[in-house]
Parts: structure tokens; sequence; C-alpha cells
């Protein structure tokens, strides 16, 4: 007796997930996803840098979109889970490929574009995918207006996210983890952003050079961006901090 299937369209994009190229597009896709929120989650986080209202104004307006801010968050975790799911199952499947075909280690040259950063991606992912959670445990579920953390804006209780984020950012080990996956994810995006493109297919000799280019740029810039934000509230810190006096 046959098994009943998913009806036509359905079945094609599940069927996808099977083979080896389905996954590869799934991977790239939900890869440069997630580049695209890291990016516009930096763009958020930089108002830091105006103050406490700007920055508790812009968490405000997150929060205020109620049910769409639940849906989005949840449309997130399927990305970054899917994304994780299939990665390791690319590797998984690109490692058994390279076994049958040779047993010795060398620089692929420039089509493969091996390097550190390539050869780490899977190490690299599942420390930042550790990180994110303590991210979201520490500053999404930490202390909010129950515990003190409200600056009043246009009559109105606001979240003192700025408070926590600072004070957070004054500790030494807070700040040495930070600093150090942030420099994990500028490798992690170097090497991933050109891969996710090559995953979908997309490898002309002209253009190649130029997305590779793009994302070395674009991993400079997110670390650099994401690493100025505790070095911001921890260096004041250090500065303040008294001096032992002289022998």
């Amino acid at each position: 007796e046959k098994q009943s299937k998913p009806p036509g369209a359905l079945a094609s994009v599940l069927s996808l997930f099977d083979t080896s190229v389905g996954r590869k597009i799934t991977t790239g896709l939900t890869g440069l996803g997630l580049v695209a929120f890291v990016v516009i989650h930096l763009a958020g986080n930089l108002s830091l840098f105006v103050g406490s209202e700007a920055f508790n104004a812009y968490a405000h307006k997150l929060e205020s979109l109620g049910p769409l801010l639940y849906v989005a968050e949840i449309g997130l975790i399927a990305v970054f889970v899917f994304h994780i799911i299939f990665t390791i199952a690319v590797t998984m499947q690109n490692k058994g490929a390279r076994s049958n075909a040779y047993v010795t280690k060398g620089d692929a040259g420039k089509p493969s574009r091996k390097t550190l950063s390539s050869q780490t991606m899977i190490y690299t992912g599942l420390v930042l995918g550790a990180f994110v959670v303590w991210h979201v445990w520490m500053f999404k579920f930490g202390p909010g207006i129950p515990q003190g953390y409200v600056e009043v804006q246009h009559g109105e209780d606001y979240r003192d996210l700025y408070r926590l984020v600072a004070e957070s950012f004054q500790n030494v080990w807070i700040t040495a983890a930070y600093v150090f996956v942030m420099v994990l994810l500028g490798t992690h995006v170097r090497h991933g952003f050109w891969s996710a493109f090559q995953s979908l297919g997309a490898y002309h000799p002209r253009y190649t050079p130029l997305i590779y280019s793009a994302g070395v740029a674009l991993a400079v810039l997110l670390a650099v961006g994401f690493l100025a934000l505790p070095l911001y509230f921890y260096v004041p810190t250090l500065l303040a901090a008294p001096q032992a006096p002289p022998m």
C-alpha cells in the first residue's frame, strides 16, 4: 500500500531538502538571512553611542511591536536552527567526499578560498550559537522595570536597557567574553558571506573576487562595530580605576 505524499508543490519543496544541492541552497539563504539580521542589529545597537534616551526609545519601540515581534523572533529562531542543521549536514557531506578523494591537506587554491576561517566555521558557529543564548538571557530576560531599571520618557516608563548594558560591560569578564566572540564573528562572516553565494551558485571569475572582498570588508566592519560597544563602556571604567602607589 502506497503511503500518501504531500501534494505537488509542497512535495517538491520538501524533497529539495533531501538533496545536496537543496541543503547547500538552504545553508546559503539562511546564512545570508542571519548576516542581514546582524547588520540590522548592529545598526540599532549603535544608538548606544547617542545615549540612554535614544537607545531605550529604540528598544521600547521594538517591544511595542507586540505579536509582530514574537513572530519575527520565532522566524529568526527557525532560520538559526535551520542554518545550524544544514551547515552540519553539508560539512559532514563535504568531509565524506574529501576523505574518498584524497588524504593530504594543503592550500586548496583560489577557487575554494581555503583559510583558517573556512576550516573553523563549524567551531566558530557553535560558539556563536552558545553566545546568542547567553546574550538573549542576559539582556532580553534580564532585570527590567520591576527591578528598578526604568527611565521615564514622554510620561511613560521605559525599560532602562541602556543602564543594564552599561553595567554589564563594566565587568571585565563579560567584556572580555564579548570581545573574544566578536572576533570569532568576524572570522565566521569573512568566509560565510562568500560561501553563501557560492552555495547559491553565484560563481564567476569576474564577480567572485568582488564578493569575497565584500565579505572580508563586511566581516571587519561588523567585528569592529560590535567590539566598539563593550569597549565604549569598559575603557572609562578601566581609566577610572585607582592606580597602585609607586614602590
